[in-house]
């Protein structure tokens, strides 16, 4: 009796190690710097969430990281993909664009229009609240439940 319970519980551990692992490797890819990147290589495939700051030490730009690692499993399940951009001197394409200053978050749609724009950090519940009440969102959700 003591070995099927060790054994249970042994495969209920390895289990949910494997949802982890799996959870994990699904949102590696997810934060990417702006260098070389272009914002409408995700034009109706991503919605780009967009942090910058004059320098990776900058406590804001700490504080929203961790939110947004925190709640990745949130974000990728609204196609979002999170870009860095830390070096005013490097001028990314993404930084000639969208023009911050200092930290800023920007949260751009699958069209490509803007639909956030924040001084300070957010929390991934304001973020997925804002994606939530795109209409692409919005019809999103009506074609997973309808089965389509």
């Amino acid at each position: 009796m003591k070995y099927a319970l060790s054994l249970a519980l042994a495969a209920l551990v390895t289990t949910a190690a494997a949802a982890q692992d799996a959870d994990e490797k699904s949102t590696e890819n997810m934060i990417i710097s702006a260098d070389d990147v272009e914002l409408d290589d995700f034009r109706w495939v991503k919605r780009p969430l967009v942090v910058f700051a004059d320098t990776p030490n900058d406590p804001r730009f700490a504080e929203q990281m961790e939110y947004l690692e925190g709640g990745l499993s949130a974000l990728e399940a609204r196609d979002v993909i999170v870009i860095t951009d830390t070096d005013p001197e490097a001028r990314t394409e993404i930084r000639r664009k969208l023009r911050p200053r200092g930290f800023g978050l920007v949260g751009i749609a699958k069209d490509g229009s803007i639909f956030l724009r924040k001084p300070t950090p957010w929390a991934i519940r304001e973020i997925t609240r804002s994606i939530d009440k795109l209409p692409t969102r919005q019809q999103e959700l009506r074609d997973r439940g309808s089965g389509s």
